[in-house]
């Protein structure tokens, strides 16, 4: 069940961030890639920083954050 729970997070950090960044969406498959690629990245982030989120929103927030950092840096790469 946490696997599920991880790929819906990933999901909608995924799309969340996509809608954000520029209103761009990746598809499902692709929503759910950045959203874990982003959580793993914002979980990284958040601990050299000394933040601590707890539970399903701060998971997904993190993630969010993770996802934003990781569009914008993957739009630097594009240019």
């Amino acid at each position: 069940m946490a696997y599920i729970w991880f790929l819906i997070i990933g999901a909608v950090a995924g799309w969340l961030a996509g809608q954000v960044m520029k209103g761009r969406g990746f598809g499902l498959v692709g929503n759910i890639v950045v959203g874990i690629v982003g959580a793993l990245l914002g979980g990284w982030l958040f601990g050299a920083l000394g933040i601590a989120a707890g539970g399903l929103i701060g998971a997904l927030v993190t993630a969010f954050v993770g996802a934003i950092v990781l569009i914008f840096l993957i739009g630097l790469i594009k240019r």
